[in-house]
């Protein structure tokens, strides 16, 4: 997976807008395939005019509280770029330090919300929002 600070310093490196979307396609096309089993209304994200599915899976971490990985798909392109860029900022992280970031900052810091259509952005702030609300349920139920 391409980290974060990768994918902010290749968004400096292009200057068009039509190369930073294939750039946010090429990066949908690195994420794991979801197995089909769980492309299930339980693991939909609300609030995307596509359609999105997300996997949260939480691992116990001792004192440092639980970690999260994601697995996540969706049928349009660019938004499974938003994914991978999510997962990049997001997957292997603590619940703490996902709830201490604030992805809608870095989208903004890189351009790219402010080109996205309201529908696409206000399907990344949902994608954000089930993350967050994620990190916070596995706070109060893994010790």
């Amino acid at each position: 997976m391409t980290t974060i600070d990768e994918i902010v310093e290749n968004f400096a490196l292009l200057d068009e807008w039509d190369d930073r979307y294939r750039y946010v396609i090429e990066l949908g096309r690195t994420l794991q395939p979801l197995a089909d089993s769980a492309h299930i209304d339980a693991n939909k994200v609300q609030g995307c005019a596509s359609q999105v599915w997300l996997l949260t899976h939480v691992k116990p971490n001792g004192s440092a509280g639980p970690v999260l990985t994601f697995e996540g798909d969706s049928d349009a392109h660019i938004v499974r770029g938003l994914i991978a860029i999510l997962f990049s900022l997001y997957s292997g992280k603590s619940a703490k330090e996902i709830l201490a970031t604030d992805a809608l900052v870095l989208f903004d810091r890189i351009g790219l919300r402010e080109n996205l259509t309201p529908q696409r952005s206000n399907g990344l702030r949902s994608m954000v929002e089930r993350i967050r609300t994620e990190a916070k349920a596995a706070l109060t139920t893994v010790a």
